[in-house]
């Protein structure tokens, strides 16, 4: 059987177990396992509603009896936590739910490292809830990333790419102030960036990406009049990428090429396969616009497939059964469609 696919639960107290549990119920595919707390997991089953029996697996890619939610607890993923997931309240920061989330994810990747999953999906998590369990990484891409270290312990450079049917931006600068972000906008990042991304299309099947690059200034500085980082870095890099073969055009002005970039056929074809955008804001607006619902977060650039859904932990809706698993089930097709490509 082909490698599973796996799912993490994500945080106990929010949505990420509703999400989860729903979307698997809506695809039931014979590929896909969920990795957390049985317990967790079950009572998600009940906020739901559904009549679904639930099976812990020995293993991960262990083959589950059909139609019963396949759960892979890693062991000993509550070691050393004062208290069970169950007692923790729903919707409130949880040091006890931060640590099962790190330690799902933990495990799920040491799962693709050895080959025995092909893909990981992730279920959101709460950057709180991680930093009071202790956990020094302010999310899945940084505690991806050093999981990910090489035998140096060189962290494999990233990039957050956020997709939907419509639209993919990949951003240069993620989460930083606005004021640092412009001073991370060199000309070797946004290089480094056009290199992830050229890369990241190429292996899901796109034979010559075609990637627009979004100024920083209005109008993309107007020649220098509104900022110069266009000409100091940003065209230089696109040139630069250009002589590496990368079809990389722009900059242009970032209150029109994501409108360029859509593709909304037949009546508005993109003309650009992706957006490399400069700040976290300028490339996720757009995307966010279209649809949270189907958006879909990538992170280029690891040795492994990783997507998650592009919303939060949900606090406030957690435990009333109302999560609308689209963003979910849109990640899992697309840790499908990337794995299968060899991304």
């Amino acid at each position: 059987m082909t490698a599973p696919l796996l799912i993490t639960m994500g945080d106990a107290c929010g949505i990420g177990p509703e999400v989860a549990v729903a979307a698997w119920a809506a695809d039931r595919g014979a590929d896909l396992r969920l990795v957390g707390d049985v317990a967790v997991l079950r009572r998600a089953v009940q906020i739901l509603g559904l009549t679904l029996p639930v099976v812990q697996l020995e293993t991960a890619p262990e083959v589950p009896p059909p139609d019963c939610l396949p759960v892979w607890q890693p062991p000993g993923l509550l070691a050393g936590a004062a208290a069970s997931l169950l007692d923790q309240p729903i919707g409130r920061i949880s040091g006890v739910a931060g640590l099962a989330a790190a330690r799902c994810i933990e495990a799920a990747v040491a799962e693709q490292q050895a080959g025995r999953s092909r893909a990981l999906v992730t279920a959101p998590i709460h950057k709180e809830a991680l930093h009071a369990a202790g956990v020094s990484y302010p999310g899945h891409t940084e505690m991806l990333q050093a999981l990910c270290a090489d035998a140096q312990g060189q962290l494999p450079p990233v990039r957050m790419m956020l997709a939907n049917d419509q639209l993919r931006v990949v951003l240069v600068t993620i989460h930083v102030a606005l004021r640092k972000a412009v001073d991370l906008i060199t000309a070797g990042q946004v290089l480094q960036t056009l290199r992830i991304t050229d890369a990241a299309l190429k292996r899901a099947g796109i034979a010559a990406p075609r990637i627009a690059v979004a100024g920083l200034n209005p109008h993309a500085g107007e020649g220098g009049l509104f900022g110069d980082e266009e000409i100091q870095h940003i065209a230089p890099a696109i040139a630069q990428a250009q002589s590496l073969g990368i079809r990389a055009t722009g900059p242009f002005a970032p209150d029109t090429i994501f409108m360029r970039a859509r593709h909304a056929p037949p009546q508005h074809p993109g003309e650009f396969d992706a957006v490399v955008a400069m700040t976290h804001d300028q490339g996720l607006i757009p995307v966010k616009y279209l649809g949270v619902e189907d958006g879909v977060n990538v992170t280029l650039g690891l040795p492994l497939v990783r997507t998650s859904p592009d919303h939060g932990t949900a606090f406030d809706i957690a435990g009333t059964g109302r999560a609308d698993p689209s963003s979910m089930r849109a990640a899992i097709r697309m840790a499908r469609q990337l794995s299968s490509a060899g991304a």
